[in-house]
C-alpha cells in the first residue's frame, strides 16, 4: 500500500523546473532570430541598419554587468533586442512592400523610411549603451596609466632607461 501511495505522490509532484533563461541568452536568440527573419523580405538598408543595432548589442552583452544590478540602461538593451527593433521590423513587414516603399505615411515620409529613422534612433542609443559599459575599463586604464606615469616616470608614460 505504501509503495502505491509513494507513485501517487510522485506523479503529483511539480515537474523539474526548466532551467531559466538568461537576459543575455533572451538578447542573442532574439538578435538571431530577428535577423534570420528579414533576411531576403526586407530592403537591404533595413538589414544594415538590423545588423548594425544587433552588433553593438552582441558588444554590449558581455559588458552589461558593468551598469550594476537591476540598471535600467540594461534593461534597455534587453528591450531593444526583445521588443522594441522585432516589433518595429514587424509592423513594416506586415505592410505590402508597394504601400511600406512607395507611399508617404508620416511627415512626408514611407514606412520604410520612418522604420530606418527608428532603427538609427535605436543605433544612437545602443552606441550610448556600448560606451557607458565600457567607461568602468576605460576609466580603470587611465587611473592605472596616472599609477604608473608616477611611479615610473612622468610623461605619457614615457620611461626615462637613466630612472630604471
Amino acid at each position: 500500500m505504501f509503495r502505491w501511495l509513494a507513485r501517487l505522490f510522485k506523479r503529483r509532484s511539480a515537474p523539474a523546473p526548466v532551467p531559466a533563461r538568461s537576459d543575455d541568452d533572451e538578447i542573442l536568440a532574439s538578435l538571431s532570430g530577428l535577423q534570420v527573419a528579414i533576411a531576403g523580405k526586407v530592403p537591404d538598408m533595413v538589414v544594415a541598419r538590423v545588423d548594425r543595432v544587433a552588433s553593438v548589442v552582441r558588444d554590449t552583452v558581455p559588458r552589461l554587468a558593468n551598469l550594476g544590478p537591476g540598471s535600467f540602461t540594461a534593461h534597455d538593451v534587453l528591450r531593444t533586442a526583445t521588443s522594441y527593433m522585432p516589433e518595429a521590423v514587424a509592423a513594416y513587414m506586415r505592410l505590402p512592400r508597394s504601400f511600406a516603399d512607395r507611399r508617404p505615411v508620416s511627415g512626408g515620409k514611407t514606412s520604410l523610411t520612418v522604420l530606418c529613422d527608428q532603427l538609427d534612433l535605436l543605433g544612437s542609443k545602443m552606441d550610448d549603451v556600448f560606451d557607458a559599459v565600457c567607461r568602468a575599463d576605460a576609466d580603470a586604464l587611465i587611473a592605472h596609466g596616472r599609477f604608473l606615469a608616477e611611479k615610473f616616470g612622468s610623461g605619457a608614460l614615457a620611461l626615462d632607461p637613466r630612472q630604471r
